[in-house]
């Protein structure tokens, strides 16, 4: 997952160029104008650094820092001061209020990236506890809908359980759109749904796990219910599900996410934090030109430049229906990672007998196919 940065500042133009810089390198941002705004978010959204300004009209960063160090819920998170204030005795000051690193202004971009990043890589210990490792996040989406990311989510996470025996988590976080609960047989698919519902605050890492269903296959799910008119509560929802989210990393070893298409509230955010993201496209023009257009959009996020990008073709239709593979890659400009083959029989008996397409035709051409595809990932992310 991608991580969080707080960034401190009253002044407008440091927050947007400061943000612009930070997400284009892939972090997820959020600001705060003065200071008692910045610790509210720091104890709400637990970033995983605080970029702090020093001069604000409020209360100054150094108290931020000593307020910071001395809550519990906010004491291990990496402070770096921002700051004009450049005399000795400010940076001084700066670190015994309890930053970790101290920068003045202007400062070359590269410069500040470079301290930020050995801040977040650097292995902390607060209190004799190490900072937890975040599972990777991996989102799968199409660029329009019924292009089944709900059936390869559900399936490559299964591929990745079998094959690496880690705890992994699958999650639709699509409320009222769920598909998992009625295909699974599943009595109870209000998981989304009573952590939207939540107050502000009580999303904490706990009750995302409570509402994790444990398959008889292996992996934990978060499933979420077919009621059209509870899609709105991802309209107000956002703040929740950025926490369930984050929360969600660290409770696996992979979370793969059903993002299913663009037009999700809160896409952005979504998108912005995850680790890599697979897109699902269909041998089809109109497909393939909408395809290209979200590849486009989701550059802007840095996937398929230092973000991981896969495109996976999805057939649903017989051979002479459909453009090759080699006229794909020649419109998408971008190779295909792989090609999963059209299986009606097996979804129809999968469906009839509640279990995913995998478990019921283990050898089959499908089944290899989406192993492969769990084989990749599983051969870079456990190296």
């Amino acid at each position: 997952m991608a991580e969080k940065i707080l960034i401190v500042d009253d002044d407008l133009e440091t927050l947007r160029l400061v943000g612009l810089m930070l997400q284009r390198q892939g972090y997820q941002v959020i600001s705060a104008r003065n200071g008692k705004e910045g610790m509210s978010l720091a104890i709400k959204e637990r970033p995983d650094l605080i970029v702090l300004d020093v001069m604000m009209p409020d209360v100054d960063g150094f108290q931020v820092a000593r307020d910071l160090r001395a809550n519990s819920e906010t004491a291990d998170i990496p402070i770096l001061m921002f700051t004009a204030k450049s005399q000795v005795d400010d940076k001084v000051t700066g670190y015994e209020s309890g930053a970790d690193d101290y920068l003045t202004k202007p400062v070359h971009p590269a410069e500040l990236i470079a301290h930020i990043k050995a801040l977040l890589s650097r292995v902390r210990t607060r209190s004799g506890q190490q900072v937890q490792k975040r599972a990777t996040l991996i989102g799968v989406l199409a660029a329009k809908g019924g292009m089944g990311t709900s059936t390869l989510v559900l399936n490559l996470a299964l591929a990745y359980y079998q094959r690496t025996r880690k705890e992994i988590i699958a999650a639709e976080i699509r409320a009222g759109q769920g598909t998992w609960a009625s295909e699974l047989n599943f009595p109870n698919a209000e998981g989304l749904n009573n952590l939207l519902t939540l107050r502000n605050g009580e999303v904490t890492r706990s009750a995302v796990e409570k509402e994790l269903v444990r398959t008889t296959f292996g992996i934990r799910l978060l499933l979420a219910n077919n009621r059209i008119k509870d899609f709105a509560l991802l309209q107000n929802g956002l703040p929740h599900l950025e926490a369930i989210l984050q929360h969600l990393t660290t409770l696996g070893d992979v979370v793969f996410l059903d993002i299913g298409n663009p037009f999700l509230p809160g896409f952005e955010k979504i998108v912005n934090a995850c680790d890599e993201l697979i897109l699902i496209t269909e041998p089809q023009p109109y497909s393939l030109k909408r395809t290209n257009q979200l590849m486009d959009e989701l550059g802007e996020f840095g996937f398929g430049k230092s973000k991981i990008l896969n495109v996976v073709i999805v057939n649903r239709v017989r051979a002479d229906l459909q453009l090759s593979a080699l006229q794909i890659q020649e419109m998408l400009k971008k190779p295909i990672t792989l090609v999963i083959p059209p299986a009606p029989e097996q979804s129809y008996h999968a469906a009839l007998r509640n279990v995913p397409l995998i478990q019921l035709q283990p050898d089959g051409i499908l089944s290899q196919q989406i192993n492969r595809l769990a084989a990749l990932y599983a051969d870079r992310l456990n190296k």
